[in-house]
């Protein structure tokens, strides 16, 4: 009986060393931000950048709630520094977005669904100049939703609410309760409206956006997955609403950020996503692919926008690497 539990136990802890010398060891922070610049390519540098290259420490990127540009103090940058041209990305997608930060408006057969109001000086002109420019019948929005609550992205969210009248808007919850709390919010206040939950689908007509909630960079950051037609041929969109990160922060913000990272790239797998989208140009290229898918030539061309699923799937490997070392860094100060 002895040999019989002497064996069992030196099996089990054999088992157990074999475990542990087949799992890998912790990596560096170096390894990981070699991994992450060799998955972002030419496809993600400005992801990698800005999440794996710290900032000077009196710098002020750390802080990722977008700033307002030069021009004067306190007031809106000057115009050309920011305004772009609307375009039509796809059959159904059409860019309403600045030379920095995105909108986006996409049309389906009953409705359209307008992605973030920009800041608040910019988005009169983007959003509601771009409308008309583009022939788009502001009485069809459905729905406007807002990735996050930061002035960069919803500081025209008042302006889109009133102009976009029969539209419903839609922010996190925790989001709704921080633009109900802000004292300082120069475009003004949208009424509260609906919240977005996980899964939640808005639907116009032959078109819907699920939304996949990933709170990370704000409590209530939502995402997306909808699906966009590009001269007829379907393609699947992963939206991305909120991708920086902080420097400085405990490991309990970066493990809620990576674990909303991980489900989020999930998801856009299983949903075949081969488009990748952000509010932010330095993430995503935004502005220049819009305008390049834009003035393309031909509908053999293919959009600049599609990076197949491993290319979306990098994207995500960038966010997680980077993210990672960024805890390991703030574990050492």
């Amino acid at each position: 009986m002895n040999r019989i539990v002497i064996g069992v136990t030196l099996a089990v802890l054999l088992g157990i060393a074999v475990a542990e010398a087949q799992s890998p060891p912790p990596q560096s922070i170096d390894e990981l931000v070699s991994q992450a610049k060799a998955a972002a390519g030419l496809d993600w540098s400005g992801t990698f950048t800005r999440m794996c290259i710290p900032p000077p420490p009196a710098g002020g990127r750390g802080g990722w709630a977008g700033g307002r540009g030069g021009g004067a103090p306190g007031g809106p940058p000057a115009r050309a520094t920011w305004y772009a041209e609307p375009a039509k990305v796809a059959d159904n997608l059409y860019f309403l977005g600045t030379k920095v930060h995105h909108s986006w408006a996409l049309v389906g057969s009953d409705g359209i669904i307008v992605f973030e109001a920009l800041f608040e000086y910019a988005a009169p002109d983007e959003i509601g100049e771009g409308f008309r420019t583009l022939g788009l019948d502001t009485s069809k929005v459905k729905y406007i939703v807002l990735s996050h609550a930061h002035g960069d992205h919803d500081g025209g969210a008042r302006f889109v609410q009133d102009i976009f009248q029969k539209a419903r808007m839609v922010y996190g919850a925790p989001d709704w309760d921080a633009v109900e709390k802000a004292t300082n919010r120069p475009g003004g206040k949208p009424r509260r409206d609906l919240d977005g939950t996980d899964g939640m689908k808005m639907t116009i007509g032959d078109t819907s956006v699920q939304i996949v909630t990933m709170p990370g960079h704000t409590a209530g950051t939502l995402s997306y997955l909808f699906e966009i037609k590009d001269h007829g041929r379907p393609l699947r969109v992963a939206y991305v609403g909120g991708t920086a990160i902080p420097f400085d922060a405990d490991a309990g913000y970066y493990d809620q950020y990576i674990s909303s990272s991980r489900k989020m790239a999930r998801a856009a797998a299983d949903f075949g996503a081969t488009v990748l989208l952000s509010n932010h140009t330095e993430f995503d290229n935004g502005y220049y692919k819009a305008h390049t898918a834009a003035n393309r030539k031909g509908t053999d061309v293919p959009n600049p926008f599609d990076v197949g699923a491993s290319g979306v799937a990098r994207y995500f490997a960038v966010v997680e690497n980077c993210a990672t070392a960024a805890k390991l860094r703030s574990a050492k100060k």
